[in-house]
C-alpha cells in the first residue's frame, strides 16, 4: 500500500489544513507555514501552534511536510537577497519545530550567471548557519530541480556536491521529484529508464538519503528544463510509467506528494484516487 497525499492550503488558520488533507483522502501530506509569495508573515501564538498539533496527533497522518516559501534564493550572489534568504530558511525550520513538523522542503535555488560551484558554495553557508540557528529536530530535505538556466541542484551530482559540504549530515535529506528529474533528463518512462535513474541516485547520493518523493507528471519533455507540473498519467512521464514506479519498492517505500493542478480534468480527490490505483493494480 503506497502513502500518498497532496499539497495543502493553509487559508484560515494553519490547523484547518490537517482537515482538508483529511477531506482530500491524504495519508500524508505538505503545507507552507505561512504566505508563500511574499516576505513577510505572522509569529506562531501559543493558540496557533498547540490547536495544530492537537489536530495533527489526532489525524493519524504521518509523515508530514513544510515547503519552503516561493521567493528564497540560497544560491543567489546579491548580499541582501541572500540575507533574507537564510533568515527565512532559519524560520521555517523553528516554525516546524514548533508545529511539530518532522521535514522542510527547500529548494536549492539559482546562482544568476555567478556559477554552479560559487552556488553550491553558497546553499552549503546557509544551511549550515540555519541548522546552527535552530537546533532542533527537524530535518531538512534537499529537493531536486528541473535543469533550467542557472539551476542549483538539478543533476544527482550537484546534490552530493551540496550535502557533502554540510556540518550536519544527520539532519538533511533528499526529496525526489519525479517532475523536475524527468525535466533535467532523467529518463523516467521505462523499466530501463527508472532502474538507471535509481542506480545513479543511489551510487551518487544514497537511496536512504530520499525521504520523500513529490510524485508529478511533465508538461515538458525529457531534458526539456521545464518545472511544468502534470496530472498523474496524463503527461510525457506517462500512466505505464508511473505504473510501474508505484510497483518499485523505492517509491512504494516513500511518502508521496502530488503537486499536481486542480483543473476541470482532475483535482487532488482525483490525483490520490489515481495513485492508489496505479499501485494496487496487478503490475506491468
Amino acid at each position: 500500500m503506497v502513502r500518498v497525499g497532496v499539497h495543502v492550503s493553509i487559508a484560515g488558520t494553519i490547523s484547518l489544513a490537517i482537515e482538508r488533507a483529511l477531506d482530500t483522502g491524504c495519508d500524508t501530506f505538505q503545507i507552507f507555514s505561512r504566505n508563500p509569495r511574499g516576505w513577510g508573515f505572522r509569529d506562531l501564538s501559543d493558540e496557533v501552534a498547540g490547536d495544530f498539533r492537537k489536530a495533527l496527533a489526532a489525524s493519524g497522518l504521518s509523515p508530514i511536510f513544510d515547503h519552503m516559501p516561493y521567493l528564497p534564493n540560497l544560491a543567489t550572489p546579491r548580499d541582501d537577497m541572500y540575507e533574507k534568504s537564510c533568515a527565512t530558511l532559519t524560520t521555517e525550520l523553528l516554525r516546524c519545530g514548533t508545529l511539530d513538523i518532522p521535514f522542510l522542503v527547500t529548494h536549492l535555488g539559482h546562482h544568476l550567471g555567478d556559477g554552479i560551484a560559487a552556488g553550491r558554495e553558497r546553499v552549503i553557508r546557509a544551511v549550515n548557519m540555519a541548522l546552527e540557528a535552530a537546533p532542533n529536530r527537524v530535518t531538512l530535505l534537499l529537493e531536486n530541480t528541473a535543469g533550467e538556466k542557472n539551476g542549483v541542484g538539478s543533476t544527482f551530482e550537484d546534490i552530493r556536491a551540496v550535502l557533502d559540504g554540510i556540518v550536519y549530515p544527520a539532519r538533511v535529506g533528499v526529496c525526489f521529484d519525479t517532475c523536475h528529474a524527468f525535466g533535467a533528463g532523467y529518463d523516467l518512462r521505462t523499466r530501463e529508464g527508472i532502474e538507471e535513474t535509481l542506480t545513479r541516485l543511489d551510487e551518487t547520493i544514497g537511496i536512504n538519503a530520499v525521504r520523500l518523493i513529490h510524485l508529478n507528471d511533465s508538461r515538458g519533455s525529457l531534458g526539456s528544463g521545464l518545472d511544468r507540473h502534470e496530472h498523474i498519467g496524463l503527461g510525457a512521464i506517462g500512466d505505464e510509467a508511473f505504473s510501474l514506479m508505484l510497483h518499485d519498492e523505492f517509491f512504494r517505500a516513500r511518502p508521496l506528494i502530488c503537486e499536481t493542478p486542480v483543473d476541470d480534468r482532475r483535482d487532488d480527490r482525483g490525483n490520490i484516487a489515481k495513485v492508489r490505483e496505479l499501485g494496487e493494480q496487478e503490475g506491468p
